[in-house]
């Protein structure tokens, strides 16, 4: 569902915007606003702001943004949340009105297309693309017209998203060799591995081959298995528990995290331990990992946008740091995994249990 949130700052007024023909409830400037729980409509909203201010990259008073999640799932909805907290805060702290339209993809390219024309045709000042083909999508559609602020590219450059003007953002890059180390501090004999993702994620390509690389050095097996919809996902973790795999990689994949609950509880049945690349995956019922907070990440890239419309200078993107490792003690106690030696790998060990559906 399309969502525009105007943050105002008399504490006296709200104003109340309408998205999709119903009327949005209407949060203080200091809170975020709730999640959109239905994709992006393609009409706009219903009703504006009576005084809306001229926008433009270098208005005093107020910006537009277009925030486009490229599907739902908890990594992705996780910076969304921290992006428009972070667009809040900083439209209080600097005196701005920041307004911002909410647009969802499903995972779809011809939807994010019909997104892009939008966000290039509705006189937005910046857009923020959350993950991969939404980012690509939106900067082909603004040809660079407008900073295109990307959140959670593991691999710009992957992307062809490096050298572009008005082109900058935030990368959860992923250091493979720790997980790995991770899997043979938990279970030094392992044998075989499974590498789950999915062929049509460029953010996988990297990680699944630097992971290829380290266990092809220690002479350790691997069994790829490979899905692009939830039912080829599920039949591919069948297979991998078939094979008898000691352990199974996921990287940050968002084909993969659609499917995570359900991939995190099979493997977690057959007794394997599940290292994906992200701590969404472990809240779903993954093992364990090592890699960024997400909503750490959101905000950074939200500090990058108002940064670059208060000054016009546009960053090279950055690359958020790592190594907290995130342990999913439910799993851990259901596979028989002692995961001590965690401790000594990382600054921060984060323990969680699988989140309730």
């Amino acid at each position: 569902m399309k969502k525009l949130l105007s943050v105002v700052l008399s504490a006296a007024m709200l104003l109340s915007l309408a998205a999709c023909g119903a009327t949005a409830s209407t949060a203080p400037a200091s809170e975020p606003a709730a999640p959109a729980s239905e994709p992006a409509a393609s009409e706009p909203a219903a009703s504006e702001p009576a005084a809306e201010p001229n926008m433009g990259a270098t208005n005093t008073e107020g910006y537009k943004v277009a925030i486009v999640q490229q599907l739902d799932h908890s990594s992705l909805d996780e910076i969304r949340l921290a992006v428009e907290a972070e667009l809040d805060a900083k439209a209080a702290e600097l005196g701005v009105e920041i307004l911002y339209d909410e647009y969802n993809g499903q995972n779809d390219a011809t939807v994010l297309g019909q997104i892009g024309t939008q966000v290039a045709e509705g006189g937005y000042d910046a857009v923020i693309p959350i993950a991969t083909l939404a980012a690509t999508t939106m900067y082909n559609a603004t040809n660079g017209a407008i900073p295109c602020v990307f959140a959670a590219i593991s691999y710009p450059a992957d992307a062809d998203l490096v050298g572009l003007e008005n082109v900058t953002g935030t990368s959860d890059a992923l250091n493979v060799p720790n997980i790995m180390e991770m899997m043979l501090a938990v279970d030094p004999d392992a044998q075989k591995v499974g590498l789950l993702y999915s062929k049509s994620e460029i953010n996988s390509e990297t990680p699944i081959a630097e992971a290829k690389a380290y266990l092809d050095e220690k002479n350790i097996a691997y069994v790829e298995a490979t899905g692009n919809t939830n039912d080829e996902v599920l039949t591919a973790v069948a297979s991998l528990v078939a094979d008898g795999v000691d352990a199974v990689f996921t990287p940050t994949d968002n084909t993969i995290m659609a499917a995570a609950a359900a991939v995190g509880e099979t493997l977690a049945d057959a007794g394997i331990a599940y290292y994906a690349g992200a701590d969404s995956f472990v809240n779903e019922g993954a093992f364990a990992t090592c890699g960024v907070n997400y909503t750490e990440l959101g905000t950074y890239t939200a500090d990058m946008l108002v940064d670059i419309l208060q000054t016009g200078n546009v960053p090279e993107y950055h690359v958020m740091d790592g190594g907290i490792i995130t342990v999913n003690t439910e799993v851990a106690a259901k596979i028989g995994a002692d995961y001590s030696a965690f401790a000594d790998m990382a600054n921060t060990v984060v323990e969680v249990t699988t989140a309730a559906e």
